[in-house]
């Protein structure tokens, strides 16, 4: 049985751990918000840059781009995005995971990883798996010029043939408590457009279908892996935020535990020590 000094003193460290939990807490909630507020802002703007891609491709052929030929999918490229750091629940874990089912089934011949976040690359790194690349350390100051970094390195990568498909796998904000972990092709770009309600409408494109894909893509491109990036980014304060709040209720149950067992053993102690002063205030008089 543990003594009355031992848990005073394991109840002070739980309510150390509470303190540290709330504090994180707190700050998970403020970068949500700023968070939020970039991905709610970008989300709008992404989709109708999507749209109008979408249409101009659905109407152009494959070879007028690069970034829109179909090969076979014989090498593939799958984009994990993690957190860089820890205590954000199985936020890390379910992606690691859902990456390592999407590999595994992939019936490709060749198949490529790129990491975004130190927990992806950690664990791949540690399992002596091959990377083609790896970015970490960018969530702490997150930029646009992020993403057209890695979204420029993708697109060279598929330009000259490294790989025939390219993957993304991310958790998509929700909310505060709920993030969806999904794959998302980013190239080749799909030929995809939002159905027409009206009658078909012919284009004319000035100067040509040529010039004007060879401005749309590398921009949709961008601003489509900067979207993905806010929505990671969102989701991990979310999933952060969520998990320290349970772990400063657990503190908080597990405070009074030790001190509800904390009064019993003091109580017992009071009572043996008691029953010392009878019995030899009895035995005295025997």
């Amino acid at each position: 049985m543990a003594t009355l000094r031992e848990i005073k003193r394991r109840i002070a460290s739980v309510k150390s751990t509470m303190q540290i939990t709330k504090a994180m807490k707190m700050v998970a909630a403020a970068k949500l918000r700023k968070a939020q507020t970039r991905l709610m802002s970008t989300r709008p703007y992404s989709r109708q840059l999507t749209d109008v891609l979408g249409n101009v491709a659905k109407k152009s052929h494959r070879d007028l781009h690069p970034m829109m030929k179909n090969r076979a999918p014989h090498k593939v490229c799958y984009v994990l995005l993690t957190a860089d750091k820890g205590f954000c629940g199985s936020f890390n874990a379910n992606l690691i995971r859902y990456a390592k089912k999407e590999l595994n089934s992939s019936p490709a011949e060749k198949k490529y990883l790129v990491t975004i976040g130190k927990k992806g690359y950690e664990h791949f790194k540690r399992n002596d798996f091959p990377l083609y690349a790896h970015y970490i350390e960018i969530f702490n100051n997150l930029e646009f010029t992020h993403a057209q970094r890695i979204a420029a390195e993708l697109m060279k990568a598929f330009e000259n043939g490294t790989f025939d498909r390219v993957y993304i796998i991310y958790n998509r904000f929700k909310n505060a408590v709920q993030q969806e972990t999904q794959v998302e092709q980013f190239l080749p770009v799909q030929q995809t457009a939002t159905e027409e309600k009206s009658k078909p409408i012919s284009f004319l494109y000035e100067p040509n279908p040529q010039v004007i894909l060879d401005k749309l893509i590398p921009m949709s491109l961008n601003f489509q892996m900067w979207r993905i990036l806010l929505e990671s980014a969102a989701s991990e304060f979310g999933a952060r935020m969520t998990a320290m709040e349970t772990a400063s209720d657990n503190a908080q149950e597990m405070i009074k535990e030790l001190t509800l067992y904390y009064n019993k053993a003091r109580q017992a102690a009071i009572t043996k020590e008691l029953n010392e002063i009878v019995s030899g205030a009895e035995a005295l008089k025997g």
